[in-house]
């Protein structure tokens, strides 16, 4: 007679892959240790193999353990996705949604969206954490994210949202003081003000026409907060590379200038992450519709793209 998978034991194989310890899955799925422990058990021993390579210090996969870790996680989405289904088959939409985003865009632009959505769905509680560096969705329980970047990680669900406006810009002191740069070779002898998570590093790559050119800016502050530029920027400090919807009105205004404006640099990209697995609650779905329409026709993206 045949038995039936261990679809929980497959589960739990799953988070400890993807966490890398015992002790970290059972916080996330809310087990002791011992259950979570004694479910891999349980499956080693049924199928005579080991999963893991288990030394103090470390955890890691066997080959088996690998090559079965894709179907592992299969297996765990399509559990959550029918729990979520199951529990918001209702009119009204109730419950909890976690969403990661960058901070300063976070409180400037998805903040501002909020009310609305509360006003529209007064039993859904939002939880939103704000923080620049990139969180592991699946691993700290988040239902979705938005991220300002390329994406590396195929096995989450990523959609583009808008393609966001960068500018190099700098205070008319500064350029009085330093000169005004007229070729991307000339940044070489000026100062940069750099966002620490920016993946262009120190090398900044502009393009006019057919012509690519790549220079190395020679850095004076870095920070982990690109709102954090802004001070030292007005103050004529040196200059920097900022997305349009953290410059504001300032250009316009005279505070900035805009440095090489017949050189183009390479947009960057707003996504909207969430977990693997087709099915999502309704709760969530909604705030997804609710995102795109909020943010397809926002002034700071950029239109040519």
């Amino acid at each position: 007679m045949k038995t039936l998978p261990d679809l929980q034991a497959w589960a739990i194989f799953a988070t400890v892959a993807e966490t890398g310890s015992f002790a970290q899955a059972a916080e996330v799925l809310g087990l002791s240790q011992p259950t979570v422990s004694k479910a891999i058990t349980r499956l080693e021993k049924q199928l005579h193999v080991s999963l893991f390579h288990r030394t103090s210090r470390r955890l890691s996969l066997t080959e088996t353990g690998q090559a079965s870790l894709e179907q592992a996680q299969a297996v765990l989405a399509a559990g959550q996705s029918a729990e979520a289904v199951a529990r918001d088959q209702r009119e009204s939409l109730q419950g909890r949604i976690k969403i990661a985003a960058p901070m300063s865009f976070g409180l400037e632009h998805l903040a501002p969206l909020l009310p609305r959505f509360m006003e529209t769905h007064p039993a859904v509680l939002l939880d939103l954490h704000f923080n620049d560096a990139q969180v592991n969705i699946v691993e700290q329980g988040f239902d979705m994210a938005l991220r300002i970047s390329s994406m590396d990680d195929s096995s989450l669900l990523v959609r583009r949202l808008c393609n966001l406006r960068l500018r190099l810009v700098a205070a008319p002191a500064y350029l009085a003081k330093y000169g005004r740069p007229t070729h991307p070779s000339d940044l070489a002898e000026h100062i940069s003000l750099r966002y620490a998570y920016e993946r262009r590093g120190s090398v900044w790559r502009f393009q006019q026409g057919q012509e690519h050119y790549s220079q190395t800016v020679p850095c004076a502050l870095q920070v982990n907060n690109a709102q954090a530029l802004i001070p030292p920027l007005l103050q004529g400090l040196g200059l920097t590379v900022l997305p349009q919807f953290l410059l504001g009105d300032k250009v316009e205004q005279g505070l900035l200038e805009v440095v090489l404006p017949q050189w183009n640099l390479p947009s960057l990209t707003l996504h909207l992450l969430t977990p693997p697995g087709r099915s999502r609650s309704a709760r969530v779905q909604a705030f997804i519709d609710f995102l795109v329409t909020g943010f397809e026709q926002a002034e700071w993206a950029d239109p040519g793209q």
